[in-house]
């Protein structure tokens, strides 16, 4: 029975890619029958040597009175210092070998092994058959293997902490929303030019640079010189979209910045079903904001091993300064579905592998962004939407984690213009809020539908409490944070009885989210230019969710490596230690506040307010003043 929920989930989790149920896929039987040439390859985890002391060095490491202050570790000091020994990996190593096994060391926790499809199901224990689904749909795959029974193991697992790549569907999905035709407002759709600024909506780096007052950093000759930004992402893209997009705005861009890594055989070919517009809008935005700035993507297939192998490769690499992933899931789909050791039905928790990937990478000074998700307060409901699924706070996976960054998004000062059944209809937004759609309520009366119908709920700026990672030593230095809510049980009632797929810990001190926020609302969004595998290149408009934000903060962190000489590291020590002080919200000397305080709006269930809240974190940067506080607080 517990196997049997936790395939229940992963086939929940499966539809966050296209938010919709596909037909029930075919069963072609056995691997080794339905493609009897296709071997398999898994990725497994195993534990760090000693979190604790890693841990103690990573505050060290990001305390200006500590020795240790900005000396940040190579890979192979961390592999020497934290991860498994050597003679444990050889063990583990030789274990898989003798079962037939070739092995391969990918990170320095991590091994690839790969081997016949029979051999690799006896090692671990699980009988894996090849499904084709039915009809394709936005984000599924035509064919896909995924365990469908347990059995005893024929090696020794005691020691693996997890197990990732029996199942190959597509679990995770792009932050990215596009305005529905019936919430456009009534506005000219070119793209118009950029010097007197766009409205917003149309907007480009160069209007995000003058609202986040980044422009003096400009001035200073601060373009990101020697920085170089890494892009995690599960679809593949048109380069040539980025350096047109760079050049319309008058970018004068190195045609040979960009790298692409392709990781487990790559993503394929750019498709617009699989998600290409996303890595398209964070290699224009990321490299936009920080024109001089190196650009490497790191692209892999969208599953959960390629999601793992991806980071291991960025991160293993230590060539990137900072990192942006704008892809996700509902947290609780990681902590029971996605990484299934078949043992017993034992879980093979893969948060607990990002954990170790990420504190590696902010022991390397690497800062790292991930897109807090742009269902509001309601995650999960993107996935399992109303009515058949009922509402239920929760927050995404991998923004849950304690050594990334959580980008949540506003919505900017503007007033929009509708006509709902032909009467104009004003909707103004006086001051910068949290982004949830609430605000379209009026709207959605008019044309005579409530919020689900409307497409309005729960669309907005992910936030709110993680119910399975702990909450941050420093996040505890803010008041604010709020613990799991009560009664958050998700329910499935197109059943009858109606079946709970999840229940969630109440009250558990965990990770708040999001961290910072920028504008990330498709109505007063952005452009992308794009070349869609359907219809061919095209300028789009409206353009939203917290899939710019984390790509912008990545190349704003670029420009702040070059200010400053050198990498941040985790720039959580650095928000919440300003936010923590009066200087935060009130900046200091003849320097201004480097954060703005958002107190308006509210993502459907968490309220913005005066300092850190569920809605937009700390609030949003001021980056000029950013980095001159960093300067002052932070640096040497």
């Amino acid at each position: 029975m517990a196997f049997k929920m936790k395939m229940l989930a992963a086939a929940l989790a499966a539809t966050a890619a296209s938010g919709s149920m596909a037909a029930s896929p075919q069963d072609l039987g056995k691997v080794e029958q339905a493609a009897p040439a296709q071997k398999l390859t898994v990725t497994i985890a195993l534990s760090l040597r000693d979190r604790d002391a890693a841990a103690r060095y990573l505050q060290e490491a990001h305390t200006p009175s500590s020795p240790n202050y900005h000396k940040f570790l190579t890979p192979s000091e961390f592999r020497a210092r934290f991860a498994p020994s050597e003679a444990s990996i050889a063990k583990v190593a030789a274990r898989m070998q003798v079962a037939g096994l070739s092995v391969k060391r990918i990170g320095s926790t991590l091994l690839q092994v790969s081997g016949p499809a029979a051999t690799v199901q006896k090692a671990f224990g699980a009988e894996v058959h090849v499904f084709q689904n039915k009809s394709v749909i936005q984000g599924s795959a035509a064919r896909y293997t995924a365990p469908v029974r347990a059995s005893s193991p024929g090696v020794d697992l005691s020691d693996v902490q997890a197990v990732i790549g029996l199942d190959s569907r597509p679990h995770f999905r792009p932050h990215l929303r596009q305005l529905p035709n019936h919430l456009q407002p009534a506005m000219d759709k070119s793209a118009g030019g950029v010097t007197s600024g766009n409205a917003p909506g149309k907007w480009t780096v160069t209007d995000l640079a003058r609202h986040y007052n980044i422009t003096p950093l400009y001035n200073k000759g601060i373009h990101g010189k020697g920085a170089t930004i890494g892009i995690v992402t599960l679809a593949s893209f048109t380069p040539s979209d980025a350096f047109q997009y760079w050049s319309s705005i008058g970018l004068a861009a190195d045609p040979n910045r960009l790298t692409v890594v392709d990781i487990d055989g790559g993503p394929g070919a750019p498709d617009d079903d699989a998600g290409s517009s996303e890595t398209t809008l964070d290699v224009e935005q990321s490299g936009g904001i920080a024109p001089e700035a190196k650009i490497i993507v790191y692209q892999a297939p969208n599953t959960t091993q390629g999601f793992v192998d991806a980071f291991a490769k960025a991160i293993e690499s230590n060539a990137a300064d900072t990192l942006s992933v704008s892809w996700g899931e509902w947290e609780w789909f990681d902590q029971q579905a996605q990484a299934v050791n078949p043992v017993g039905g034992k879980s093979a928790n893969v948060l607990q592998t990002y954990h170790d990937l990420f504190l590696q990478a902010a022991l390397q000074g690497q800062t790292m962004f991930a897109a807090s998700g742009d269902s509001g307060a309601y995650d999960v409901n993107r996935a399992a939407p109303l009515p058949q699924y009922n509402k239920v706070l929760s927050v995404d996976s991998p923004a849950n984690q304690q050594f990334i960054t959580a980008a949540g998004a506003t919505t900017v000062p503007t007033t929009l213009t509708f006509h709902p059944n032909g009467k104009e209809m004003k909707v103004k937004i006086p001051s910068e809020r949290a982004w949830g759609w609430d605000y379209l309520n009026g709207l959605c009366k008019a044309l005579g539908k409530d919020p689900v119908a409307c497409g309005t709920f729960p669309v907005g700026d992910g936030g709110g409490v993680s119910s399975f990672i702990s909450r941050p030593f420093y996040q505890n230095w803010l008041p604010g944070m709020r613990n799991s809510p009560a009664g958050q049980q998700l329910v499935d009632s197109s059943q009858n009885p109606p079946q709970v797929v999840a229940t969630l810990p109440a009250n558990f001190q965990g990770r708040n989210v999001p961290d910072i926020s920028m504008n990330g609302d498709p109505e007063t969004g952005y452009v992308v230019y794009y070349t869609s595998s359907k219809t061919g290149f095209s300028i789009q408009t409206n353009n939203g969710g917290t899939s710019f934000v984390a790509p912008q903060l990545a190349g704003i962190t670029a420009l702040l490596n070059q200010s400053l000489g050198g990498r941040l590291g985790l720039l959580n020590f650095s928000l919440y230690g300003l936010a923590a002080t009066g200087h935060g919200y009130h900046g200091f000397g003849r320097h201004g506040a480097p954060l703005r305080d958002i107190v308006a709006g509210n993502n459907w269930g968490y309220n913005s307010h005066r300092g850190y809240d569920q809605a937009t974190g700390v609030g949003a940067p001021d980056v000029a003043n950013l980095d001159a506080a960093l300067r002052r607080y932070f640096w040497f």
